[in-house]
């Protein structure tokens, strides 16, 4: 992959804005951290992809992504990877703790209640 900078991607989304996008089906919600960081807890409806497996031929083509990691770094790299291989991705201002602190729901694979580490 090829490394674009912040205007080839689209704009960053707020965790509110990007719950909206899921709830309409405007958008998919790609979790770039590390298997342990997924396993303490992650959003119930994000797709794991380790920022170090990431491939934009992975991510299915129809609806923008939306990248996400602890705090918004790692997934703001990972919106830049893909866009510039031409796949639409905004990535999730504040992470995982800004998805927490708007109170939106953190979950463990079995569906308990999780943490972000």
């Amino acid at each position: 992959m090829t490394t674009a900078n912040h205007q080839d991607r689209l704009p960053d989304v707020d965790a509110q804005r990007a719950e909206e996008m899921l709830d309409r089906g405007e958008a998919l919600l790609l979790d770039v951290r590390e298997p342990q960081e997924w396993a303490a807890g992650h959003a119930p409806r994000a797709q794991h992809v380790p920022l170090g497996e990431l491939r934009p031929e992975s991510i299915p083509a129809g609806r923008p992504g939306i990248a996400v990691c602890r705090s918004g770094n790692r997934s703001e790299t990972a919106a830049d990877l893909l866009a510039a291989s031409g796949v639409p991705v905004h990535n999730l201002a504040g992470g995982m703790k800004g998805w927490a602190e708007a109170g939106l729901p953190v979950v463990t694979d079995s569906g308990q209640p999780g943490t972000v580490a």
